[in-house]
């Protein structure tokens, strides 16, 4: 386990904190064979967290062995899925599985889980192979199944589809392209069904229940927003903007201590504000014969452009911001998950999961 730099900065309070990498800082938790571990959930007993990495595994932190431990798959397929992430497990994502966003029902024990091959799937509180429960809606499959939450007094699943078109490993076409068919979706585990809640969206990918469960937060990432999609009271079914980023948002999570936590993969800034200001470039670069994927990998780390979190309150506005100062360890930030006075940051990737003792 090592420590990196990161600023936390409270704006609500005016207060600017650089934790030095000598005295405080982020705790790297090493995965062993594999990288990315995007999103956090923890069971009902407060154990965990669960993290999908980019092998296909989900896998449990236990403190106690102070290690990660093989929990579930959600592909039976696993001929070399296993080995040293340098072989490019994106190469057979679509065989492995990549689970993505997590989320355990409360009453029963079951973990959600948004594979972004294999669609909305679901595994018992003791782990093993993932069943699927859900793979296309209105006659169009899942392409690219993202994030989730769960309304845990009623067991509905709110889910995104980020693209009909491109699947994970083509990501970034789904940013340049500046396509529009992505989805928000609900699950209902009584009646099985599923429905299509928003659709003509632009790389919709986090999505975070309100407290009292009248609204949705999603997050857009081709356009650097976060939307409000009203469930309840006189404006359910309406939109609105809530807030405009700095960078591309991946996913959200609401904070105990009030308002969400938003995970930044990078800024909008450079090459890519160009490119997302005239989309006729992004056409053109999706169509010739590069891997714009690894292209752009490369371009990030050498912009030394590494990824950020922002907590921003219901109404939009920016309470806190934790971003890494001098050394970019964090190439990308995917999600901040706050327990117990700590804040758990995933990445897509990078090998490890960082835990910020905020409490400190």
């Amino acid at each position: 386990m090592n420590s990196t730099s990161l600023s936390f900065i409270a704006k609500s309070i005016v207060i600017f904190l650089f934790i030095n990498s000598s005295t405080q800082g982020v705790v790297q938790y090493q995965i062993e064979g594999a990288l990315g571990p995007e999103s956090f959930a923890f069971d009902a007993l407060g154990e965990g967290p669960y993290t999908g990495v980019s092998d296909g595994r989900i896998i449990k932190w236990h403190q106690d062995q102070r290690r990660w431990l093989h929990f579930a798959l959600t592909s039976p397929n696993r001929d070399g899925c296993e080995g040293a992430y340098e072989y490019d497990h994106a190469a057979k994502e679509h065989i492995c599985g990549r689970p993505l966003g997590l989320c355990f029902n409360k009453t029963n024990g079951d973990l959600y889980i948004a594979d972004a091959y294999f669609g909305l799937l679901k595994v018992g509180p003791e782990g093993g192979l993932a069943t699927a429960v859900a793979t296309q809606s209105e006659g169009i499959p899942f392409r690219f199944c993202n994030s989730l939450d769960i309304d845990q007094s009623t067991g509905i699943v709110y889910f995104t589809d980020s693209s009909s078109q491109f699947q994970r490993r083509n990501h970034i076409s789904v940013i340049l392209s500046g396509e529009k068919t992505g989805r928000l979706m609900k699950y209902d585990p009584a009646t099985k069904q599923v429905t299509v809640l928003l659709g003509n969206l632009s790389f919709p990918n986090g999505v975070a229940l309100s407290e009292d469960g009248n609204y949705i937060l999603l997050a857009e990432t081709t356009s650097c927003r976060i939307l409000r999609y009203w469930l309840k009271t006189s404006k359910a079914g309406t939109i609105e903007i809530v807030a405009q980023l700095p960078g591309f948002p991946d996913n959200i999570k609401r904070s105990p201590r009030g308002g969400f936590w938003v995970g930044i993969h990078s800024r909008r800034k450079g090459i890519s504000k160009l490119v997302l200001s005239f989309p006729w470039i992004g056409n053109v670069l999706i169509k010739l014969p590069i891997d714009i994927v690894k292209i752009h990998s490369s371009l990030v780390k050498l912009s030394g452009n590494g990824g950020m979190a922002m907590r921003i309150s219901e109404q939009g506005n920016v309470l806190e911001i934790l971003e890494e100062i001098g050394r970019k360890m964090w190439r990308s930030i995917s999600e901040v998950e706050e327990k117990d006075g700590n804040l758990w940051i995933g990445s897509v990737n990078m090998p490890y999961a960082g835990l910020y003792k905020y409490s400190s």
